[in-house]
């Protein structure tokens, strides 16, 4: 039996993540895996609440520091309450973003310092860190060009500039670059079935998988 792994989606606005976690998803559950597809912020009841507080475009101000400390507080019960315990009963988790989205949004992004971010990351779930991370990377202007393409009400990041979402990218690819054995980079430029075959390829890669079709 294959030990329980960890694998997290990253990308900015437009990269496909949905589509490519529900791939890979079906990908590792026809070889018999039990995967639990789950996404940040949110994933559980409550963390959910906290996710539409933070994505929502209310009048009132909410600083870069309240946003940071609230997307961790939606982690905190996330990991509490989904994530550890699937891992200990020996089942894989599949995350749509985790800490990694919380430095390049709120670190590359709003500014926040990269030691606050580590110290509030050890905190909420110490050891506990991506055995594989996907970056699906794909150009701000080709992003947001999708991002625009879709139907329905925007949220508080979706609203950004250009300048924001540049910043956000670097500091995904700077973490990338700086963690080469966890991360690995995707077009996510190419056509959708393209990019979720590069993904899967980069899991099997990362997780030393034997490779099998997508379905």
């Amino acid at each position: 039996m294959i030990p329980a792994k960890f694998i997290t989606l990253e990308g900015i606005e437009g990269a496909g993540k949905t589509t490519v976690a529900d791939r890979l998803t079906q990908a590792l559950r026809a070889r018999g895996i039990t995967v639990h597809a789950t996404r940040e912020p949110g994933g559980t009841k409550v963390a959910e609440r906290v996710r539409a507080l933070v994505l929502e475009r209310g009048e009132e101000h909410i600083s870069a520091t309240a946003e940071t400390l609230l997307m961790f507080g939606a982690r905190q019960v996330h990991v509490d309450n989904l994530i550890r315990p699937a891992l200990t009963r020996g089942e894989w988790v599949l995350c749509d973003r985790f800490t990694d989205a919380t430095h390049a949004y709120q670190g590359g992004g709003r500014g926040v310092d990269r030691r606050l971010i580590d110290q509030i990351a050890h905190a909420v779930h110490g050891d506990l860190n991506p055995d594989c991370t996907i970056l699906l990377d794909v150009p701000v202007r080709v992003g947001l060009e999708r991002m625009q393409a879709r139907r329905g009400a925007v949220d508080r990041f979706e609203i950004e500039s250009a300048q924001f979402f540049d910043r956000v990218r670097n500091r995904y690819l700077e973490l990338a670059h700086a963690d080469p054995g966890r991360f690995r980079i995707v077009d996510a430029t190419a056509k959708l079935d393209q990019v979720c075959e590069a993904a899967l390829a980069a899991l099997e890669g990362c997780l030393k998988l034997a490779p099998v079709a997508a379905t």
